[in-house]
């Protein structure tokens, strides 16, 4: 009639062969299938690099608190103890990078570099702490990338990595600590051994200031010989350094001209307190 509606056409077929009948009418293109493949590879890569961050997250995690351990080696009526569980709290710590490793096998390091990053400067730091309780001396990168060489412990593990990849797999993984990650980490290193300075100072230990203090002033020097000409990353951290090398310094002082007058353990008392009102007046939190 002339007050009804007006029946469409397409009104007489259902709706799913309508979708049919579209989607027949316009088949994948092999660009879509293109920008499908690149979907599923960015969303791979995506997973991948999140499963990196959970990893570095763990393995600083487990470094601090291996710092943390070693850091009671002063005081420790037995040090042999702590540096044996210290080793301990470190393998864990290389089978966490072990798992990175092998997420990184067939890949380019440096495009899931900011992923595992802050992890292996806090391991470097971990690692160079330990070995200069030890040894007095700094570890090279070598040293360190020599301990990152892992081998399949078992069958199953290599039958799960070899089923897992396409092509065979070697049964041995590495992974290397850049030069900028290890400086960074020798970085951080220094403010542990300020605090080691501290701490033997409180326990009576008057040459152990002595030894450290010419120990970060050959690190600072090393750093300044590199200066503004390498990262960004390693000029900055190169004032906290310096600051370091400062507090370790003034105990030193504060040793040679008034240690006979000062009360060993009052020492440790004073230097905190020279600590705060260094840090006050260079605006330092």
């Amino acid at each position: 009639g002339s007050g009804g509606f007006r029946k469409r056409k397409h009104d007489n077929f259902p709706h799913g062969q309508r979708r049919e009948e579209k989607e027949n009418v316009n088949p994948p293109s092999p660009l879509m299938t293109s920008f499908k493949s690149f979907q599923l590879e960015l969303d791979t890569r995506h997973d991948k690099y999140e499963r990196l961050v959970k990893l570095s997250r763990d393995i600083t995690i487990e470094s601090k608190r291996t710092i943390f351990l070693l850091h009671r080696f002063i005081s420790a009526p037995n040090g042999e103890e702590i540096l044996n569980e210290s080793e301990v709290k470190l393998d864990a710590v290389r089978r966490k990078i072990k798992q990175v490793a092998q997420e990184l096998i067939g890949e380019d390091m440096y495009q899931f570099h900011r992923a595992i990053s802050p992890g292996l400067q806090e391991y470097v730091e971990a690692v160079s702490f330990q070995y200069f309780i030890k040894t007095r001396s700094l570890i090279s990168v070598e040293e360190i990338n020599k301990q990152l060489i892992f081998t399949a412990e078992d069958r199953e593990e290599t039958t799960n990595m070899t089923s897992n990849s396409h092509d065979k797999q070697p049964h041995t993984w590495s992974l290397k600590v850049t030069p900028v990650d290890y400086l960074l980490g020798v970085a951080d290193l220094t403010g542990e051994l300020m605090r080691l300075c501290i701490s033997s100072v409180g326990n009576g230990d008057i040459d152990t200031p002595f030894e450290l203090s010419q120990f970060l002033r050959q690190i600072y020097d090393g750093f300044t010989f590199i200066g503004n000409t390498g990262p960004y990353e390693v000029s900055k951290k190169l004032y906290t350094l310096k600051q370091s090398l400062a507090k370790v310094e003034n105990a030193c002082y504060t040793l040679k001209v008034r240690g006979s007058e000062i009360p060993k353990h009052m020492l440790a008392d004073v230097f905190s307190t020279k600590t705060e009102l260094i840090d006050q007046e260079e605006g330092l939190p």
